[in-house]
């Protein structure tokens, strides 16, 4: 079985691909993508796989944007960590979606599932898949990312964006920080991240730190017409918000 795998979280994306080789080991992973741009080219210049695995929330867009660009010649699996009311659609069809974080009995059932059809017309599931776009939204690209795929230890799992005090950029890496001190590292940088939060929850308080807002134990005046913040937990060093980001910040915190 040949497969692709798109997805905009590495780490999700290499869990996804350790638990299909693992149910299926003479599985071939044609490639992970993390764009709907990427996806657009690959299927332009490839022939399809067997099988496509499909995040719906992408880096640059609504995974259902490829399918109005590309004509997709394969049976879906679709994931995702939203479950919307249009994704209860694929429930009745032989194209089927999983929540994350994907749980390996569900991914064994979807493949299954798969294996079932594989011999019969796709040209019913593939009618299903058109119908389900006429009433999709056109492009869901500005949504922004309620939860966070990390790995802790040999397990990856989910941190709802509630729980994240602030993203720090430190030794080369980034690292997500929960409310309970907890610190994992993460597959984005900050300037990613900036555009994926949501912005009435964090901001962007220097090159090193994205804070959320429930994180801000005390602010002071500093040097210049600059802000001294101090964060709970607590960081390394001092977080110094410049001059020409005080008022905005001010503004977030309604001061």
């Amino acid at each position: 079985m040949k497969t692709l795998i798109i997805e905009d979280e590495a780490l999700a994306a290499d869990s996804l691909e350790a638990q299909i080789k693992d149910l299926r080991p003479g599985t071939e992973v044609l490639g992970k993508i993390g764009s709907v741009e990427e996806a657009v080219e690959w299927f332009g210049e490839n022939l399809p796989p067997d099988l496509l695995f499909c995040d719906i929330h992408l880096s640059d867009g609504s995974c259902f944007e490829i399918f109005k660009q590309v004509d997709v010649k394969c049976p879906v699996i679709f994931t995702t960590a939203y479950n919307e009311y249009a994704i209860e659609a694929f429930k009745v069809n032989s194209v089927d979606y999983l929540l994350k974080p994907v749980k390996k009995d569900e991914l064994a059932f979807a493949i299954m599932k798969y294996e079932d059809h594989k011999s019969g017309s796709l040209d019913g599931e593939m009618e299903n898949l058109k119908e389900l776009l006429r009433h999709f939204p056109a492009s869901t690209g500005n949504k922004k990312k309620s939860r966070f795929m990390v790995k802790s230890g040999q397990t990856i799992k989910a941190i709802n964006g509630e729980a994240v005090a602030y993203f720090l950029a430190e030794e080369g890496v980034v690292l997500l920080v929960t409310f309970e001190g907890k610190r994992y590292i993460i597959n984005y940088t900050l300037d990613q991240l900036e555009e994926l939060v949501d912005e009435e929850m964090f901001f962007r308080v220097n090159r090193q730190l994205i804070a959320n807002i429930g994180s801000i134990k005390e602010v002071h005046p500093y040097f210049k017409g600059r802000l001294h913040l101090t964060l709970e937990p607590g960081v390394a060093g001092e977080q110094i918000i410049s001059s020409s980001k005080a008022s905005s910040f001010k503004a977030w915190l309604d001061l």
